[in-house]
């Protein structure tokens, strides 16, 4: 499949999860931009509002849409995704990767699935539905928030054993907000702060627990999720425990097992840092027992495997392209 060329569409281009496909996809071996949509930059070069891809690319930003692609990314706003299908009416044929919630989960969830706009919608969390996402026409990609969370209970729902109630926290960077300004995204207001937001009432709650309804038969325990507004740009660390008969050597060796094979998730011995997985597509996780509780800690960047990274590694399951391409991405570090 290394010969295959794949023509991408990208609806609402000018935003943090446009642009990081944007940087993604320019670099992707397969890829070929066709066009990118933005209704509030048409006619302006793409670098005016990604100004570091100049030099990387002559593509402007267009209004008007093509339907000549093989894959179209759409990078709107929630609820505005679903609306744009309905106006659009795109064939069929064209592959959709939903980057909002509107396709995440509904009342009538079964099986991953969600209808809408006359499409079929697979949840793509790879490491959860690799082979559902191969033959998918569509995708509703995962929350931030709601991958890293899963990602560290998805071994313990599998094996029936969340059994008592999980406490989460999770701290994300001021990009998790999107490019609209608001008090709370502004520089003064966000450097050398910290918030919570949205306690025990994050939207992502709602797809993490279909999820794991639908892999634990028994009664799913409450799950209680605190949000934090971090003073940085990208990434988000969650921590995870809950009541657990696991020892240590069992709860690591439940996590390698169930990971192995996932090309972005690696188990880490010692403590992660932020650091270690922004600017990739990584999931970090850290498991740990302290006293009568599993300690699990999960780090990912938001806009890339939260986001746009996820993204382009589901395009690449669905086109049978090699999961990892256009993704071995390098770590910050320092």
């Amino acid at each position: 499949m290394g010969g295959l060329s794949i023509k991408a569409g990208i609806v609402g281009g000018a935003g943090y999860t446009g642009g990081e496909l944007l940087r993604l996809l320019l670099n992707h071996p397969n890829v070929e931009i066709a066009f990118v949509h933005s209704n509030s930059q048409a006619g302006k070069p793409v670098y005016d509002t990604h100004s570091d891809l100049l030099g990387d690319t002559d593509l402007y930003f267009t209004d008007a849409l093509q339907q000549d692609v093989d894959v179209l990314f759409l990078c709107v706003g929630h609820g505005a995704a679903k609306k744009f299908l309905e106006d659009a009416q795109l064939p069929t044929s064209i592959k959709i990767i939903d980057l909002s919630q509107d396709f995440r989960w509904n009342e009538s969830f079964k099986e991953n699935i969600v209808s809408g706009c006359g499409r079929d919608f697979i949840y793509g969390l790879p490491e959860l539905q690799r082979n559902a996402i191969q033959e998918a026409q569509n995708i509703a990609n995962p929350g931030c928030f709601a991958t890293a969370i899963q990602l560290a209970l998805l071994p313990l729902a599998e094996q029936n054993l969340l059994t008592e109630e999980v406490q989460v926290s999770g701290i994300t960077g001021s990009t998790g907000a999107g490019q609209s300004l608001s008090a709370t995204s502004h520089y003064s207001w966000r450097s050398g702060n910290i918030s919570n937001y949205k306690v025990l009432n994050h939207q992502h709650m709602h797809e993490i627990r279909r999820t794991l309804l639908g892999i634990q038969p028994s009664e799913l325990p409450s799950i209680n999720f605190v949000p934090y507004r971090g003073p940085f740009t990208r990434g988000i660390l969650c921590t995870s425990y809950t009541r657990c008969n696991l020892d240590q050597a069992e709860a690591e060796a439940l996590f390698a097992n169930y990971y192995d094979g996932h090309p972005f998730v690696s188990i880490s011995k010692s403590t992660p840092d932020l650091k270690q997985v922004v600017n990739t597509n990584k999931c970090l996780l850290h498991v740990q027992k302290q006293g009568e509780y599993l300690v699990i800690t999960s780090l990912i960047d938001n806009l890339l495997k939260g986001a746009s990274g996820q993204a382009v590694q589901n395009m690449n399951l669905m086109f049978g392209l090699d999961e990892q391409a256009g993704l071995r991405l390098k770590a910050s570090a320092f």
